[in-house]
């Protein structure tokens, strides 16, 4: 079994809060706009770190991280990438590769707006964490935890935390 942390849209911020409620996750997943690679290497010191680079993310956060990042967790096979919509709304090209990967779970990010929702045409869950980051105009930050076993995805809890105002010291 392994504890998995979701989160997307950090902007540039990873603070206590997040760190307390990752505390027992085995490894993170972000999707995207982490906000520097200074701060994948800070997150990644913390938590073995699986990532894919969101829109804002600049040259060193793209060569280090892929678009679209697919792989196999126990036996769970995951797609991950920032911009991918919902179902009914997928964004065109998460959509190929959704049909091309076949992905029981599909994660994304982008929206700051927190979404678990089961695909039943592509027997597929997605989760879009939210945003974990204060930059943004969302007014509650989110992340998302969940267990793998086997082929089963369970134990799903979601963090909810206001939005501070932004200071320096607390990142």
């Amino acid at each position: 079994m392994k504890k998995i942390g979701i989160l997307s849209d950090t902007h540039g911020w990873f603070d206590d809060t997040l760190r307390r409620f990752f505390a027992d996750v085995d490894e993170l997943w972000h999707a995207g706009d982490i906000g520097s690679i200074e701060l994948a290497d800070q997150i990644a010191a913390f938590k073995p770190l699986r990532a894919v680079y969101g829109n804002i993310d600049g040259g060193a956060t793209r060569l280090a991280y892929h678009k679209f990042d697919a792989f196999d967790c126990e036996q769970v096979h995951v797609l991950m990438t920032h911009i991918g919509g919902y179902p009914g709304r997928y964004d065109g090209e998460a959509y190929a590769r959704i049909v091309h990967d076949r992905p029981r779970l599909f994660v994304c990010g982008h929206s700051h707006i927190l979404k678990v929702q089961f695909d039943p045409k592509l027997s597929m869950l997605c989760i879009n964490p939210g945003a974990a980051g204060v930059s943004g105009f969302h007014h509650v930050r989110t992340a998302v935890r969940l267990a793998i076993d086997g082929n089963e995805i369970g134990d799903l809890e979601v963090g909810e935390w206001p939005r501070p105002r932004r200071q320096p010291s607390d990142r």
